[in-house]
């Protein structure tokens, strides 16, 4: 089963029940879903760093 995390009502839900738009996932678990949007900030973060190394900026 995969887990979404509903960015309306900010639940976890037992495979898609709302419109995509307003979901995050699928995730594996459903404590993996009620992070979303700590993984998503952690991920943004990582790539922001990379990017800046890339460029050969400081950070």
């Amino acid at each position: 089963m995969d887990y979404y995390f509903n960015l309306e009502t900010k639940q976890v839900e037992e495979g898609p029940q709302s419109p995509s738009n307003e979901l995050m996932g699928p995730y594996a678990t459903r404590e993996e879903a009620a992070r979303a949007l700590q993984i998503a900030a952690q991920r943004n973060e990582s790539w922001d760093d990379e990017d800046a190394a890339w460029k050969g900026e400081q950070g």
